[in-house]
């Protein structure tokens, strides 16, 4: 009977907390994956599909909770990367895991939301871009959160006087993920979209794979002042994530 009363309990306390989460964060079908974390993240996964926005323009499947718990280790270690101080700072609290992430029909790794402290990961994104992707993510909600030290036009100024980024990320068709060979100021071609997507692509390597960029940083002078200008700002905010 101890032991019934006790399942019934954990079961009502999980579900008040989906329904107080659910308040908090205007994600409907969601569940607690992971509450207890150093950092303080709360993860919830998708136990069913939604969609959400003004227009009803962004959906994700539910999670396979098999393809969850294989990935989740990975999403951890990354995520672990930052202390809560610094997650406090930038207003991200918590991470919704969901399949086949798309935004205005637009199919994306993730989905910052500073407004309400979440940000919502596609666990199907591909293995090949998927560390540097959550990190490409987070940099969204720094610069969100921290615009007055992520000036656009002064990071604009590095690049050559005849390059032009596009009006904006989803009417560009750069979209390489792909590190290049020859950087010429750009590390992908996904970099060459818009400012923003520029500093974020750097940021995700800089926290991935720092040591392969190492080589180009040094001989790219464009590419080492756009370096220099993102860990100058991060310092502003957290002398020790880069």
């Amino acid at each position: 009977m101890k032991i019934l009363f006790l399942f019934i309990l954990i079961f009502h306390i999980s579900h008040v907390n989906a329904d107080e989460i659910y308040n908090l964060i205007k994600i409907p079908n969601l569940e607690i994956y992971k509450l207890k974390n150093d950092n303080n993240i709360r993860y919830l996964s998708a136990k069913g599909n939604f969609k959400i926005g003004a227009n009803k323009n962004i959906t994700c499947d539910k999670v396979d909770i098999n393809n969850l718990n294989t990935k989740f280790p990975l999403i951890e270690k990354n995520l672990n990367r930052y202390n809560s101080n610094f997650l406090n700072k930038i207003k991200l609290k918590y991470i919704v895991f969901c399949e086949n992430l798309f935004i205005s029909e637009i199919n994306t790794g993730g989905i910052p939301d500073n407004k309400n402290r979440t940000l919502i990961l596609d666990i199907n994104f591909n293995k090949k871009y998927f560390e540097r992707m959550i990190h490409h993510e987070i940099f969204h909600m720094i610069q969100n959160t921290h615009v007055e030290h992520f000036d656009e036009g002064k990071f604009s100024s590095f690049n050559q006087t005849s390059f032009n980024y596009a009006e904006c990320s989803t009417c560009s068709d750069r979209l390489n993920l792909d590190l290049y060979e020859k950087t010429d100021g750009f590390l992908t071609e996904y970099s060459k979209s818009i400012p923003s997507e520029d500093m974020a692509e750097i940021f995700s390597f800089l926290m991935t794979d720092k040591e392969t960029i190492e080589d180009k940083i040094n001989s790219d002078k464009i590419l080492n002042n756009k370096v220099n200008f993102i860990k100058l700002n991060l310092a502003k905010i957290d002398k020790n994530i880069l």
